[in-house]
């Protein structure tokens, strides 16, 4: 039995020799882990563009399939329609008004209102 644990701490030793002098490599110190990230990178960067693939398929859904699962506009937007909206708007008389900066109270902006 303390044979054993003899033999077991020296097999822990000689492997924590083994990883101390790797350790001070800098082929192992900064070469490893930028492999490990480019690849890793690679794989990681394969399931996101499947991904893209997988939904590039995917239709959209039809003006009588919205309807029949309970989406409805109200109204027509056209680029014309908008730009009646525009213009109604009135753009020569309009007041500037200050916005609340962080460092003031805002009780203090109210009174000035």
């Amino acid at each position: 039995m303390i044979l054993e644990k003899i033999k077991q701490n020296s097999r822990i030793n000689y492997l924590c020799n083994i990883w101390n002098v790797y350790s001070k490599r800098k082929s192992i110190k900064y070469g490893l882990p930028f492999i490990v990230f480019m690849i890793g990178g690679s794989f990681g960067l394969r399931e996101w563009t499947q991904i893209r693939y997988q939904f590039s398929a995917v239709k959209g859904v039809s003006k009588e399939e919205a309807e029949k699962m309970g989406l409805h506009r109200e109204k027509e937007v056209t680029l014309e329609s908008a730009y009646e909206d525009i213009k109604k708007l009135d753009i020569d008389n309009w007041e500037n008004k200050r916005g609340p900066r962080p460092w003031e109270n805002n009780i203090e902006q109210n009174k000035q209102q």
